[in-house]
């Protein structure tokens, strides 16, 4: 191979690796200026203070492949947040059950009549009769939709229905950004600010008195166990319109996944804690986001919409339809962000996402995926979530100060751009080039 040839080869090793040679040097200097660094006790609390901002970033990640953006994902944290608190707790109708339940009450009508319509294309040729069997399809679901939902209100949502109504809010709002960018051709900036600020205003609208905080009381075992405390209790939280959450919900957020023995030395069974659940449903969606963008069409539709727009168009691709798809899964993962927030930290508030947007779009940079849409993998995005995470979990056990964190955080971000851009190969070219001339001669 020529000097020209083994250079452009050294340049591509160099820039197609950097990302995971970056996390791996970083993952030794922790090792070493930090010996709690390798503990697993250590790993594991990095991995749970990742997940949300990870899962976030895996949304971000779509959006931005396919050349848009979206500044809305932390302001719909945080309303969803307040939402999926006040159901927990909230044992009759206010705010929040009344917003989720006309979002879901929509949603059900909207999809059933859809679905009825799509299947009727075949079969019937009256355009007027199929719109009409939709729409009866689409009032039939509605209707049960609100019955089920209210059913509820006094018992209070459990955690499968709490999960399935604010994560479809999310999607819903998600969705709603990604028609108007879409179908109304509007700037992705301009959409998602606008929806960043409307998110805000109604998470503070929801959660009342100024954009309380709501605490989430989860009752534990012991105390069911204590029926005439439980019965106390029970009393005063209805008299306040409230209840409490099961353990199963706090499960989400605080405990981990065991692997059990037994110690026959001491003749019982002891569990080893290897990973948080919040990290299982970050590494879920991630793989998830990684079957989609590899193994099904619509992957390949948000990389041909971010690559070209009109070539995709002319392809015969529903470039709207994609964009909205996007946008909905970004909303939608944002949802379960919040989900598991309120399950980690017990509260929903509405600046619980503050910031969130800004933090997912700089790992999805850092990733590799390019700005300009078309370009990235999941991957890329998952190693830069680590970095942020490990980065800020160094730093604070060194006692760095938050600020010079933030400053740490700017300058990796600054990196990443510029070595997306092809500067460090014009910076390293001329190193290599020179050793390998000075190898040449030493031959």
């Amino acid at each position: 191979m020529s000097g020209t040839g083994k250079r452009a080869a050294a340049l591509g090793f160099f820039r197609g690796s950097s990302l995971y040679l970056g996390l791996v040097v970083l993952f030794i200097v922790g090792c070493i200026v930090e010996p709690s660094f390798l503990s697993l006790e250590n790993q594991r609390d990095v991995l749970q203070r990742i997940s949300i901002n990870g899962i976030i970033a895996v949304g971000m990640t779509l959006v931005i492949l396919t050349a848009g953006i979206d500044l809305s994902v932390g302001s719909l944290l945080s309303l969803c947040s307040v939402l999926c608190a006040m159901m927990v707790m909230g044992r009759q109708w206010n705010r929040a059950s009344i917003a989720v339940v006309f979002v879901a009450i929509i949603s059900a009508g909207w999809v059933a009549a859809w679905i009825m319509i799509k299947l009727l294309n075949t079969r019937l040729r009256s355009k007027t009769l199929r719109i009409i069997l939709g729409f009866a399809a689409g009032l039939l679901s509605a209707a049960a939709t609100a019955l089920a939902c209210a059913s509820q209100i006094k018992n209070g949502f459990g955690l499968v229905a709490v999960a399935i109504v604010v994560t479809l809010t999310g999607a819903v709002l998600g969705a709603v950004n990604g028609l108007l960018i879409g179908r109304c051709k509007l700037q992705p900036f301009i959409v998602t600010l606008a929806m960043m600020i409307c998110a805000v205003g109604l998470a503070k609208y929801i959660a009342g008195k100024g954009g309380q905080i709501h605490a989430i009381y989860v009752l534990s075992s012991e105390e069911q166990s204590d029926s005439g405390g439980l019965a106390m209790l029970q009393r005063q939280l209805q008299a306040e319109g409230n209840g409490y959450a099961s353990e199963s919900f706090s499960s989400l957020g605080q405990n981990f996944f065991e692997i059990r023995s037994l110690n026959r030395r001491l003749g019982r069974i002891e569990g080893v804690k290897i990973i948080p659940v919040t990290g299982i449903f970050f590494l879920v969606c991630v793989a998830l986001a990684y079957f989609i963008l590899t193994r099904l069409p619509f992957g390949r539709y948000i990389y041909a919409v971010g690559g070209n727009e009109e070539t995709a168009r002319f392809s015969g691709i529903n470039v709207a339809a994609v964009k909205i798809g996007a946008y909905a899964i970004s909303g939608m993962l944002a949802g379960l962000a919040a989900i598991l927030y309120c399950a980690m930290y017990g509260q929903g508030k509405p600046d619980a996402g503050q910031g969130a947007e800004l933090d997912a779009i700089a790992a999805v940079v850092i990733g590799g995926t390019s700005l300009m849409g078309g370009k990235g993998k999941i991957a890329g995005t998952f190693v830069g979530v680590l970095i942020f995470g490990y980065l800020s979990n160094i730093l604070v056990l060194k006692g760095i100060p938050s600020e010079v964190q933030d400053i740490l955080k700017g300058i990796i971000i600054i990196a990443a751009v510029l070595l997306q851009g092809g500067q460090f190969n014009r910076w390293v070219a001329p190193a290599i080039h020179h050793f390998q001339k000075r190898k040449g001669r030493s031959l």
